[in-house]
Formats: C-alpha cells, structure tokens, sequence
C-alpha cells in the first residue's frame, strides 16, 4: 500500500505515524484514550440534533467554527475510547481549510491499524465522525 502522507497534513500525518508504530492493539487503544483524555470539553450548547454524529452506537457531537479560512472542531462522546478518536480526528483536522478537509480521504484510517482493533461497529463510527466533519466544512465553505 503506496502511503498517501506527502499530501496529507502535517498534524494528522505525524498522528498516524504515532499509531503505525504501535504494533499492539491494547497500545493503540492506550493511545486513543490518551487522546481522549486530552480532549478539550465541550459546551453542553453544542450536544444538538444538529451536531450530533448518526450512526455511531455511542452519543457524539462536532461542533465546528471558520476562523479566518480555517476549520476548528470541538467534539465528546459518552464513550471514552470513542472520546479518543474524536480527539484523534480534531487533532488531525484543527487549523485546515475547508478545501483541504474535503480533499481528504479517510484511507488514513486504515493506515493507522485501528480498524483491527476496533469492534466493526467502532471502526464505521469513526468514518462517521469523519464524515461529519466533512460534511460542517462543506457547510462552512459554501456560506463564507
């Protein structure tokens, strides 16, 4: 598999190396609640309908804001390993523009070697966390 990572950002490239070299999952699990533990809280205003991520079996919400052409999350879950790949995705994307959001593929996912370490359920969520995010820069692009 060819990496994609010289057209990746940098923030999220240097967080899939950090994974691609834990070669346990109990240490990428470890990893992804360490994220999550360092996630910033996120205002009680945000949890709505409206931000709330479908199709993940936990509770998820993003939240979004454009800030002189850049994109910057807030995000929780109600599950801390969840938590963690919310982190990992606010991380990643935090400071992109909306273009450089939306180009992105989620083959990075895979190149992390979460997706056999999470249950199937957990694996789709994360896509799904993903797919929020890009659907909120779609939305920030199109009104600014």
């Amino acid at each position: 598999m060819v990496s994609n990572s010289f057209t990746r950002p940098e923030n999220l490239d240097k967080i899939v190396e950090k994974f691609k070299r834990r070669d346990n999952p109990k240490q990428k699990y470890e990893q992804l609640l360490w994220y999550g533990k360092k996630l910033a809280p996120m205002s009680e205003e945000g949890k709505t309908e409206e931000n709330k991520v479908l199709g993940c079996v936990s509770q998820v919400y993003i939240t979004s804001k454009l800030e002189e052409d850049k994109i910057f999350y807030q995000g929780d879950s109600d599950a801390q390993l969840v938590k963690g790949l919310v982190a990992f995705l606010i991380e990643g994307l935090n400071g992109l523009t909306p273009t450089q959001i939306l180009t992105l593929t989620p083959d990075f996912i895979e190149e992390t070697g979460l997706q056999v370490s999470l249950t199937p359920s957990r694996a789709n969520g994360f896509l799904n966390i993903f797919k929020k995010m890009q659907q909120q820069a779609l939305l920030l692009s199109s009104t600014h």
